[in-house]
Order: C-alpha cells, then sequence, then structure tokens
C-alpha cells in the first residue's frame, strides 16, 4: 500500500505518453514526469526551513521518471520515522513511493539520515534520495540541484 499514489501516477502515465511529448502527473507528492525541455522540481518539507529551498532539475533525456515524497509531517499518511521529506528518484515511481516510505520509516533522529540514505540507495533502481528532518538534509545519488 505504501506505493499506491506512485504506481497510479506511474499507469496513468504509461498510457499518456503516445499523446504528448510533455507529461507531469502529481498524486499527493508522488510524480511521474516526460519532458521536453529540462524542468526543475521542488521539494516541499512542511515546517522545515528547507522546505521549497532544494529545487532538483530534470533533464529531457531522464524521463520518464518517477519522484516520489513521503513524509512524517505533511500529509495523512502514516510514516513510523520523523522525516519532513524524503525524495526518492528512480525509473519506476511505483518503486520511487515505496522506497521513499521505506526510507522515511528509518529516519527517528538526524543520526539516522546518512545510514538511511546507504540503506535506500542500494534499493535496486533507486537513482537517488534526498532527506530533510528539520535544518538537516543529506542527498545521495544522481540529483542535480539548482
Amino acid at each position: 500500500m505504501a506505493s499506491v499514489a506512485g504506481a497510479v501516477a506511474e499507469f496513468v502515465g504509461n498510457d499518456l505518453l503516445d499523446s504528448t511529448g510533455n507529461l507531469i502527473i502529481e498524486n499527493g507528492g508522488d510524480i511521474f514526469l516526460k519532458v521536453k525541455h529540462q524542468v526543475t522540481v521542488g521539494i516541499f518539507a512542511g515546517e522545515s526551513t528547507l522546505s521549497y529551498k532544494l529545487n532538483i532539475i530534470v533533464k529531457q533525456e531522464e524521463t520518464p521518471l518517477g519522484i516520489c515524497t513521503s513524509s512524517a509531517t505533511v500529509g495523512p499518511s502514516l510514516s513510523f520515522g520523523i522525516a519532513d521529506a524524503v525524495c526518492v528518484i528512480s525509473k519506476s515511481a511505483t518503486l520511487a513511493d515505496a522506497a521513499a516510505s521505506a526510507i522515511g520509516n528509518r529516519v527517528k533522529n538526524k543520526k539516522d539520515i546518512k545510514p538511511s540514505l546507504d540503506y535506500g540507495i542500494e534499493i535496486p533502481g533507486v537513482l537517488g534520495i534526498v532527506i530533510i528532518l528539520g535544518n538537516d538534509m543529506g542527498a545521495i545519488g544522481d540529483i542535480e540541484f539548482v
């Protein structure tokens, strides 16, 4: 169930890929996108001072792509961690959504950021991860910020 929103975005997106060159399906923080030009995706992290200050560059050749965010402080979803945002990038939005939840569940304090990044990047298919917890953050993988 941790990947339902990402799966819906991905399946709807895949069904529409042949209809347009630019496609962004957003489903509660879970995104499937295919673009003709470079775009920037902001990370909403609730009350964190880093909310919307970290923006990920997505290049045309990287898409289609899934970018999914899980949070313990934003929205109604259950998290066993305390991260304001765990954003995962993968070719699969379904996988990105499930991985974001699994990684987020591991973040119980700021000392958990690094081991959680190390855990998450080992998941086959995960390309990059950003974790935001209050004023602290960490990132790993193939991510370019602007």
